[in-house]
């Protein structure tokens, strides 16, 4: 279905391609896998599939990508509509409408779709994706998942032949990413789609690929995901479980883990993992009966939450519960129709970051959105960098040092729109990091990001608690949360439903369980690195 003939993709001003000499050959109604670093060309790859790259993209292509017979070269992406669906990582750049139902209907009606049958379509996305109640909803007003949600919806509804997935599941809470995966895997198994994925969050996605892909210094790899998530630089907590363990052929799912985890689970019964201390700081963020309305819907209801001095608290909840609006009234520019929001950066002169100049609650509150690039307004990421320094009065190289330490080697030249989503979250954190605030907020901050950016994120966030900040992360990452957070606060329906430490909120939570804690329960050890450090212990 999918042909890569020795393809070669250069961006223009780049030293070095993007892709060289590719080779592939995708079969049809196969569900493929793309994994890679962070930067490492995966959108490029998947730019190639539909004639993107280059037509839209620019940049030097060699070689030859034919799609179903199609050559990329000779046709424009407007030829391959009919073809190819293309979901990219920044779901709203691809809304076309203002209201979900809309949104569904228009790729149909390019293709000149009948009337009757685009109406049977509709009823059956919203129906397969779980978003039947957003039907009248504007775009505008969902959360991030949600938009993610409809944006794959809008692409289903026209049933492609090929699906092209840039991190479809990002921002989607563990449930709902689910429900989208099986989606997609019937329509791969029941109909012959040829899906092509690309997923930093390995452990949702891998158990369900027929093919893996491995893109490392821009050269590509192909074969059996076992195979190659063997020696894949980037592999899922239950891959590196399986190495430690020595675990042969590599499970790919909790449940395959679980049949040869005896041993494992044996060696270790004996033991206790490490875990963090019970936080008892002082209270640096407290907010009392919080209120948030948007119209007549209520997102936030009255809502009480701290955050201690040398605390990592993790915020969770399905998409649409209420997260990232109770982080912009913690952070004071958003909405706040209730309550109180006091930040004792001064314990004997609380203040309210809401009655603040911004350029003063910086110092106090940072938050980094969902949607950083919002943030984002100079040409070039060394320009972004010296004025974030200048508008902190922070040392010149601060804000580049932390931009480093979180994704090593971005160009000061490049445009920050030319960056890839992880890429620019690292640098917009950077940015807010540099004026040195007491609280960081953060919302779904891994988007993009691979695991060991993930890493290094959250090794970040242990050395700012350590050094007495307080931070509050609002997530979906379950691997994320079980390696570095102290504290779950979990949220629905706008109310908090759960609160207390990290091990007791997720292992007692089958969507929330990382997979560690899947495949060893009911012992309750949630990272590879615990079991790691465990099992070294064991040894004379």
């Amino acid at each position: 279905m999918i042909h890569f003939d020795q393809v070669s993709v250069t961006y223009p001003g780049a030293a070095t391609p993007a892709l060289r000499d590719v080779d592939l050959n995708i079969p049809e109604g196969e569900l493929c896998l793309v994994v890679g670093r962070t930067g490492a060309g995966k959108s490029t790859l998947l730019g190639c599939v539909n004639g993107l790259v280059p037509h839209f993209s620019g940049g030097d292509l060699r070689g030859r990508v034919r799609v179903d017979g199609r050559d990329t070269a000779l046709h424009p992406p407007r030829d391959f509509a009919d073809l190819v669906g293309v979901v990219g990582q920044d779901p709203l750049a691809g809304f076309v409408t203002d209201v979900v139902e809309d949104e569904l209907a228009f790729g149909m009606e390019q293709l000149g779709v009948a009337p009757a049958v685009m109406r049977k379509r509709v009823e059956e996305t919203l129906d397969l994706l779980g978003i039947a109640e957003l039907r009248s909803r504007p775009l505008r007003t969902l959360s991030g998942g949600q938009q993610q949600r409809v944006a794959i919806g809008a692409v289903l509804a026209m049933h492609p032949k090929v699906l092209v997935l840039d991190e479809p599941t990002s921002a989607l809470d563990p449930t709902a990413a689910e429900e989208v995966l099986a989606a997609i895997t019937r329509l791969v198994h029941d109909l012959g789609v040829t899906a092509v994925v690309a997923e930093h969050r390995l452990e949702r996605v891998a158990q369900y690929a027929d093919l893996v892909i491995v893109l490392e210094d821009a050269t590509a790899a192909a074969g059996d995901p076992a195979t190659m998530l063997e020696t894949s630089p980037i592999a899922p907590p239950i891959v590196e479980l399986g190495r430690l363990a020595g675990w042969s052929p590599l499970p790919l799912s909790a449940r395959d883990a679980r049949r040869v985890a005896q041993p494992l689970r044996d060696r270790l019964a004996a033991l206790s993992p490490a875990s963090n201390p019970n936080c008892d700081g002082d209270v640096v963020v407290e907010g009392r009966g919080i209120v948030v309305r948007y119209g007549t819907t209520v997102a936030v209801r009255g809502i009480d939450v701290e955050i201690r001095s040398g605390e990592v608290v993790a915020l969770m909840g399905r998409n649409g519960s209420g997260k990232s609006s109770l982080l912009w009234a913690l952070q004071g520019s958003g909405p706040r129709d209730g309550g109180s929001v006091l930040v004792h950066s001064d314990p004997n002169a609380p203040l309210d970051p809401a009655r603040l100049r911004p350029a003063e609650a910086r110092h106090h509150v940072g938050l980094v959105p969902q949607t950083p690039a919002d943030l984002l307004y100079l040409p070039t990421v060394v320009a972004e960098c010296s004025q974030a320094d200048s508008d902190a009065a922070a040392a010149a190289g601060t804000c580049r040092s932390v931009l480093d330490r979180l994704v090593a080697g971005i160009d000061d030249e490049t445009h920050p729109r030319d960056l890839s989503e992880g890429q620019r979250l690292a640098l917009v954190l950077a940015i807010q990091l540099s004026a040195a605030p007491r609280v960081v907020l953060l919302d779904e901050p891994t988007r993009g990001l691979d695991y060991p950016a993930k890493a290094a994120l959250g090794s970040l966030l242990r050395d700012l608690a350590e050094a007495g900040k307080s931070v509050m992360v609002s997530t979906h990452d379950v691997e994320f949360v079980a390696a570095c957070a102290d504290r779950v606060v979990v949220m629905a329906e706008g109310e908090v439903v759960a609160d207390g430490p990290t091990a007791e909120v997720v292992v007692a939570s089958p969507a929330f369980a990382p997979q560690v804690a899947k495949v060893l329960a009911p012992q309750p050890w949630l990272t590879v690195a615990t079991v790691r450090d465990a099992l070294a212990e064991l040894e004379p």
